[in-house]
């Protein structure tokens, strides 16, 4: 039977150089706190346990990841190094399982990276990744023997001259049988310049066993790179999302300027979808066939059918569009809105829980609100629905093939039967019956040789 994998995260750093209030392990990537990629990675593993060693901020990182009720968390009460953090999770981790060591900073492993460590663990091996490094300063270095093989890791501070010439440090994620670390951990000492207990050191205990150690090197640097400050944050941001916009373009989306899109969340895309620059994605997104986004727009948790045009400037949220529909420039779709095939939203119109039928046209400076629209309306400009009474939100009906002039104002709860037209200035309440006219505009009064009142002169 395979043995079952142990994924250890040690997340109890305080991060002093991020100069934060908030835990470093819940700064964010890609709108996802660090920590959050490394948990991810772990289940894309099939790891029958995740558990996460916190210190610093513990309760708001629980509190961060509360909806994923399979995490075990283990504290660390005093930060006395990473072989102390690992003893700290060891009573939780049955002897017969494989342990994977992972870094709650360390947020862009990626699984397909991890695996081979897991399965040389499984064999009986000691797997750790390493990376080789163009300026290597402040890491441990991989002493190697004549014939390649791993030795032992040194401390950067405990290195010698010859030592710190190495370029090929220990990034700290390593997998081994949690029986064999359990006893390696016990002899740990903190007889260093840190006075702390390293797990590196079991490396050179595993060599006096007889454990092969088997060292994988990762190509790509960022993939392994710890997150410290906020400099070294946002490097790994642009990184991450060039990762993203990258899979678009392999799946065919034309990004105008791949380096000013940004993807928090998932995105799925159909066929010959263009994406100007400056647009933001976040949550989960899906995009029909030939849809085209101008610039400065964001998108979050949308849904959006074949053929649609969203000019520049918008925001949808939480909202799904049809096929064939028109949006913006500068409009906003609240949370709700669903939009039939057809759909015309113009420039400077929000929308909010609101159903809007095939064909109708909602063009200028309008909010709908708590809306059901028809099918072919037309709405004109400056219209609002009065949906909010200062306690309770009321509701607007409008028929298929009705007309509202511009500036008027529907003050819910109000129902606009079929084929009927509200005036221009009209202020609805009650019921329009179908095909009728509604005008509560006042009677015009004119004034001749009306004079405006003047200032006084001064003295």
């Amino acid at each position: 039977m395979m043995q079952q994998l142990s994924v250890v995260i040690l997340a109890a750093g305080k991060g002093k150089r991020m100069v934060s209030d908030s835990p470093k392990v819940l700064h964010q990537i890609g709108g996802k706190p660090l920590l959050g990629h490394v948990l991810r990675t772990a289940r894309c593993l099939d790891a029958a346990k995740r558990l996460v060693v916190y210190g610093h901020g513990g309760e708001a990182v629980k509190a961060a990841f509360a909806s994923e009720t399979d995490i075990v968390w283990v504290e660390q009460a005093q930060q006395l190094g990473t072989g102390h953090a690992i003893a700290q999770a060891l009573p939780a981790i049955d002897p017969s399982d494989v342990v994977l060591v992972l870094y709650g900073d360390v947020p862009l492993i990626r699984a397909e990276t991890l695996q081979p460590l897991v399965a040389d663990a499984r064999a009986g091996r000691l797997a750790l990744l390493t990376v080789e490094l163009i300026n290597p300063s402040g890491y441990g270095r991989i002493v190697r023997d004549e014939r390649g093989r791993v030795l032992r890791i040194v401390e950067h501070k405990e290195a010698t001259p010859i030592e710190r010439n190495l370029r090929e440090i220990n990034t700290g994620i390593l997998a081994v049988s949690a029986d064999k670390l359990r006893g390696w951990v016990s002899e740990l000492d903190n007889d260093n310049s840190q006075g702390e207990y390293y797990l590196t050191d079991i490396i050179e205990l595993a060599v006096r066993d007889g454990v092969p150690v088997e060292a994988f090197t990762v190509t790509e640097p960022a993939e392994v790179q710890g997150i410290n400050d906020r400099q070294q944050l946002a490097e790994l941001e642009r990184f991450y999302q060039a990762r993203q916009t990258e899979k678009l373009l392999i799946d065919g989306v034309t990004l105008l300027d791949p380096a000013r899109v940004d993807i928090r969340g998932t995105i799925s895309t159909g066929k010959d979808v263009v994406i100007d620059v400056n647009v933001i994605f976040e949550g989960n997104i899906r995009l029909g066939n030939r849809v085209r986004i101008g610039p400065f727009c964001l998108l979050r948790d949308a849904v959006i059918g074949d053929d649609v045009e969203i000019q520049s400037h918008c925001w949808i949220d939480s909202a799904e569009v049809g096929n064939g529909a028109h949006i913006g420039p500068f409009a906003r779709l609240r949370p709700e809105s669903r939009l039939a095939p057809g759909v015309h939203i113009g420039n400077f119109v929000e929308t909010k829980k609101a159903t809007i039928g095939p064909g109708s046209k909602v063009n200028h400076l309008t909010y709908i609100g708590d809306a059901e629209i028809g099918a072919s309306v037309n709405i004109g400009a400056g219209t609002i629905t009065c949906n909010y009474d200062g306690a309770n939100k009321h509701k607007t009906v409008i028929g298929d093939g009705a007309f509202i002039g511009s500036n008027s104002s529907l003050v819910a709860p109000v129902q606009i039967g079929q084929g009927a037209t509200v005036g221009a200035g009209s202020a609805v309440s009650g019921t329009v019956p179908d095909h009728g006219l509604c005008l509560t505009r006042a009677p015009r009064k004119d004034v001749a040789n009306w004079e405006r009142p003047t200032k006084p002169a001064k003295n």
